[in-house]
């Protein structure tokens, strides 16, 4: 199955804030992808970019324990797109 992980999306997202260190989360399904995808946004934004590799329960499972590593921004994918969330961004 083909996903669209809106990858130019999360392009822009970056370098419009200017994040220098990122994480991106998603399900176990979806992990296979993870290095692929973090390889393209530093490729284009210069962002460090963090794969966390602990287990994802859907989108309500945020690492809180990010904030400790000075994480800028978290970019969780996801198996289905939240039609109910146009923001598309949550500050913690």
């Amino acid at each position: 199955m083909e996903y669209d992980f809106e990858i130019q999306d999360a392009i822009e997202f970056i370098n419009k804030e200017k994040f220098k260190l990122v994480a991106i989360q998603m399900p176990d399904g979806l992990k296979p992808k993870a290095v692929e995808i973090s390889e393209q946004l530093e490729r284009n934004t210069g962002a460090k970019i963090l794969i966390w590799m602990d287990s994802c329960f859907g989108s309500c499972d945020l690492p809180l324990e990010l904030k400790n590593l000075k994480v800028e921004a978290l970019i969780h994918f996801g198996h289905s797109p939240w039609p109910f969330w146009d923001k598309k961004l949550m500050e913690f």
